[in-house]
């Protein structure tokens, strides 16, 4: 499996407030968007925002709240969670219109990253491992070598794989402070830290 690309820093970097915590800022949203390239032969397909984005006004109300909602419920500080992941709880994406439309949410997120409305990891992830992500935790990806007629499955533990990488770039970006939410949440003091 390939390494992701070398992850975009955000242009500024700053401490979130204590009061972020209970926002979900400790948890992150994982979500796949159309390709961007903010530099020469730099794609960006693949982005983590920290939770407490979905709270930003710029993304469909009430729809990001209830999505906030529902990814915080029963996480683990620091957990990396893709859309795909919240599919498969809300039994295989029949519950969703009981949450919210994600596709609009994640459809707001992108420009607000793109204009640096809040912090993101920027990932140019490749096709496999962009469609692991994708896919439920317990998906498969199948791809055939059209040469050989071969097929290779991908499934759960290279999904994790993937997420760990993932995780590891979040590390390194968030080294010198958390990845700020965007100013104007609820309870927030509105600029950046």
């Amino acid at each position: 499996m390939n390494e992701p690309s070398k992850p975009m820093l955000p242009a500024e970097h700053g401490r979130v407030p204590d009061g972020y915590q209970s926002a979900g800022v400790s948890l992150y949203l994982l979500f796949a968007h159309e390709p961007y390239y903010p530099l020469p032969a730099r794609e960006i397909n693949t982005c983590v925002v920290a939770a407490a984005c979905l709270l930003h006004p710029r993304i469909t109300q009430p729809d990001g709240m209830r999505i906030h909602r529902r990814l915080v419920r029963g996480r683990r500080p620091g957990e990396i969670v893709p859309p795909a992941t919240l599919t498969q709880e809300l039994g295989g994406g029949a519950r969703w219109c009981d949450v919210g439309d994600w596709e609009a949410v994640v459809a707001g997120l992108v420009p607000l990253v793109r204009n640096q409305g809040c912090d993101a990891l920027g990932l140019g992830l490749a096709p496999i491992e962009r469609a692991l992500l994708c896919s439920g935790p317990d998906g498969t990806v199948r791809v055939v070598d059209p040469a050989t007629q071969e097929c290779t499955s991908y499934g759960p533990p290279e999904r994790e794989a993937v997420l760990n990488q993932v995780r590891h770039h979040l590390a390194w970006a968030e080294a010198g402070g958390s990845l700020w939410p965007g100013g104007h949440l609820p309870g927030s003091p509105g600029a950046r830290p």
